[in-house]
């Protein structure tokens, strides 16, 4: 326990079981340095690519991201995360999950939809889905965009709405839950073939970051939580330079106090740092990641945690609190590492 008889914070990793991932990791954070230290690992759940937390802490969500899709709720008041009931299919390689309304949305990128879990009142999973939304169109990216592909799925910072992002039809669609099933309130087109993948809302609930994968740029949009409407302002560049080879932006995080944005970008394996000026926002510089293949980074405790994917680590950062430049501090070995999240 830490100090004042607080529970110790922890970290939770998620990773790929197929590319010999440990599974659903945890981790002891250091609140003073950020450092992770490994405690236990769970690999009964096939590639649980990406986890999110219950607000009191004491579940963790995570999604199976097979063909045939699940997701699967654990309880994680020990060192390691309990199965809290079967896992429920939802179909369709689900990547993202989030919660919203008494329920668990997934985001499904293989079958393009959002697919609605309900929750019990003690968090754990009331499934079957109790309904589903199929996204439609497509793409100008002849590989990549020839049908929806929803990559992330959360509720809004009002908690009013559910927001998907669609790489596949380079959009982003407002939802609200009718008796349980998601239904459209609206689409908001962005430029074709950016290929949107996360959404990060500033702490002020006025903007959002698209963090776009096909395109490496990121679209600045004002939300508007009362009408339910996003709308695109600009888009900038999240390189410094014309990248040397692949470059594939994964994931986006905006700072508590909202002067900075950070993503990360695959390939060129980089950290970008934005600072906000209202509309616009300014790239500070890119620093590296500490890996290969950052899939998706978190902000927690003041400190920036990388999953890097392909070199098999987590890496924490200490940004400067006058540049927001990420300092590399330390970093631990999870094989296949997909994703981070802190309690």
């Amino acid at each position: 326990m830490a100090d004042g008889g607080e529970r110790q914070r922890k970290a939770y990793i998620g990773s790929f079981t197929a590319a010999g991932g440990p599974g659903i990791v945890t981790a002891a954070v250091t609140p003073d340095t950020g450092a992770l230290t490994l405690l236990s690992s769970y690999d009964g759940l096939p590639d649980p690519s990406y986890l999110t937390l219950a607000p009191d802490g004491g579940t963790l969500y995570a999604v199976s991201e097979t063909a045939d899709g699940a997701v699967a709720a654990f309880r994680v008041t020990g060192d390691r995360p309990e199965p809290a009931g079967r896992p429920v299919p939802v179909g369709g390689g689900p990547t993202h999950l989030g919660l919203y309304d008494g329920h668990l949305l997934t985001a499904d990128y293989g079958s393009g939809s959002v697919t609605a879990v309900p929750l019990r009142p003690d968090g754990t999973l009331a499934g079957p889905a109790s309904g589903t939304l199929r996204h439609t169109g497509s793409g100008p990216h002849t590989k990549r965009q020839q049908a929806p592909h929803a990559h992330q799925v959360q509720a809004d910072p009002s908690g009013r709405w559910a927001v998907s992002v669609d790489l596949g039809t380079d959009s982003v669609r407002v939802c609200t839950l009718t008796g349980g099933t998601p239904e459209p309130h609206r689409e908001i087109a962005l430029r074709p073939g950016s290929g949107p993948r996360h959404l990060a809302f500033h702490p002020d609930g006025t903007y959002a970051y698209v963090v776009n994968e096909l395109a490496p740029t990121l679209t600045v949009c004002r939300w508007d939580a009362t009408e339910g409407l996003l709308k695109p302002l600009t888009e900038v560049q999240v390189l410094t330079d014309a990248p040397a080879g692949d470059a594939y932006p994964s994931g986006v995080v905006v700072s508590p106090d909202g002067r900075f944005v950070w993503t990360a970008t695959r390939g060129e394996d980089v950290l970008s740092t934005f600072a906000v000026h209202g509309d616009e926002l300014r790239l500070v510089a890119t620093v590296a990641c500490g890996g290969h293949w950052p899939r998706a980074i978190a902000e927690s405790g003041g400190f920036l945690y990388v999953a890097n994917e392909r070199s098999g680590e987590v890496t924490w950062f200490a940004p400067d609190p006058e540049t927001g430049l990420p300092v590399r501090t330390g970093a631990v070995q999870v094989p296949a590492a997909s994703c981070v999240v802190l309690g």
